[in-house]
């Protein structure tokens, strides 16, 4: 059942709440808030919305950026990180115009909305489930200085191997090089910590289905949520990384989503699991197709493979992104499908086997993404795929069921690659983007937009001189 504005007035009256938070989502996927006295929250805020100017949330120009957000009242919840007695809660954008205001088409939630609508319209299904996996590195400290004399970054953790020597608090329980996966204590020094943010995580009601240290023996986190609604997910992939980066603040250290933090270590994805249902009943099950996927399903993959590098530009949007999509560690390279093959694009993860947990992951996104771009883009690049009937096989883009980097270098020529770079893959989203413009859901002012901004950090980062290249060339 909805909530109604006097719930959430009983809520505040509850909980002793003085300040209502409101968090708005930029174009780059960070939240930024604004706040009001808890006395204020009225039925004139729900019918007309507070004002903001939208011009400094990095959306492409329109005709009147003076615009109003309007809350979502289920998304209302106790802030804890604020030292106020808080209430947050997410929200929609609407442009002010006559005779009523309408939704600002470029705003994140908007384009997620917009994008099922399209789903729905197309008669393919009317529900998208999703569950995406978050990892995420913790540190101890971490410092980074980019000025004339100085370019260089600092981390540390006393789980790491290279604490053994120097720690002052070390007791001698280092974590070796790549062998973090599922380590226990007293190695795994961030148990409490994770267990912590899926408390809190599910206070906010983002059910979780597990949490461990990931392979990254420095500090990498895995924690796991369970499948639910696209737009749902969505919401809680803000709220998760609002509550893992705040939990860390608030137990002394620090977490970050970089995909790559450290180099030679694991990265860090978001890997994305998907299926679809209408009417209840599953859209991607069929007991005699290969993996027991549905026709349906083998073209939803072949539009996420077809569409696999301008899909780069959306779900993998930093330069960091791309030292993390390299061979040896992992994450997937390989244009491809296949069950239980983490180097394709594409997995089967064979353990779903049931007809409503049938699915497939896509491996490649990162959580520098916006997830409401990010998941709107994957769900139409699948539809397209629906559509057009595109058959992976066919496409020779698998099955993979073997270990692509066991291929020679002639045969692995012939198997096509994820973008090695930012700027590869904002060429390909210029040149591939029709499907996401399809049923108006991406504005094409909005995607001129994102490319802008992501080509203007890919050239700003690359004049900047590397530590390695003193290396390298200093003595040259």
């Amino acid at each position: 059942m909805k909530k109604t504005l006097e719930d959430i007035q009983a809520l505040i009256r509850e909980y002793g709440i003085r300040i209502v938070d409101f968090k708005l989502t930029d174009i780059d996927g960070r939240w930024r808030h604004l706040s009001i006295p808890a006395e204020r929250l009225t039925q004139s805020i729900m019918e007309n919305g507070i004002g903001f100017d939208g011009s400094n949330y990095g959306y492409a120009p329109v005709e009147n950026s003076d615009m109003v957000f309007v809350p979502v009242l289920d998304s209302a919840v106790v802030d804890n990180y604020m030292e106020i007695p808080t209430l947050s809660m997410i929200g929609d954008v609407r442009i002010i115009d006559l005779p009523e205001n309408r939704p600002f088409d470029q705003y994140p939630r908007n384009v997620a909305i917009r994008a099922l609508d399209y789903m729905k319209e197309l008669g393919i299904a009317d529900q998208m489930l999703i569950g995406p996996e978050y990892e995420f590195y913790v540190f101890d400290e971490t410092a980074y200085d980019i000025s004339p004399d100085t370019v260089a970054s600092y981390v540390h953790t006393r789980q790491a191997p290279w604490a053994a020597a120097s720690d002052e608090n070390n007791n001698g329980y280092q974590i070796p090089h790549g062998t973090g996966y599922h380590t226990c204590l007293p190695m795994d020094i961030s148990n409490d910590l994770r267990s912590r943010i899926c408390l809190t995580m599910d206070d906010w009601g983002i059910p979780v289905k597990y949490h461990h240290h990931e392979v990254g023996g420095c500090g990498q986190m895995e924690v796991e949520v369970e499948l639910g609604d696209m737009l749902s997910l969505a919401d809680a992939t803000m709220a998760a990384k609002y509550i893992i980066r705040n939990e860390a603040v608030s137990n002394g250290v620090t977490a970050t989503f970089m995909p790559k933090p450290l180099a030679g270590e694991a990265g860090s994805g978001m890997h994305v699991h998907m299926l679809l249902t209408k009417d209840g009943k599953p859209v991607f099950y069929d007991p005699e197709g290969y993996a027991q996927l549905s026709k349906e399903a083998h073209w939803f993959i072949g539009g996420l493979l077809s569409h696999a590098s301008s899909l780069c530009a959306i779900t993998n949007p930093s330069t960091n992104s791309y030292k993390r999509l390299v061979p040896g560690f992992e994450a997937p390279v390989t244009i491809g499908y296949a069950m239980a093959n983490r180097s394709a694009v594409v997995r089967i993860p064979a353990y779903a086997k049931t007809p409503l947990t049938k699915r497939f992951e896509l491996r490649n996104p990162d959580a520098t993404c916006n997830p409401y771009y990010a998941y709107a883009a994957i769900l139409m690049a699948g539809l397209d795929g629906i559509q057009k009937q595109i058959d992976p096989h066919a496409k020779g883009w698998g099955p993979y069921d073997f270990n692509l980097y066991d291929l020679s270098e002639e045969e692995k020529k012939k198997i096509s690659g994820l973008p090695k770079s930012l700027s590869e893959a904002l060429d390909a989203l210029e040149a591939d983007h029709e499907y996401l413009t399809q049923g108006g859901v991406f504005p094409e002012r909005l995607l001129k937009q994102h490319i802008a901004r992501k080509r203007k950090d890919a050239e700003e980062i690359s004049r900047i001189p590397h530590p390695v290249e003193f290396s390298k060339y200093y003595d040259l």
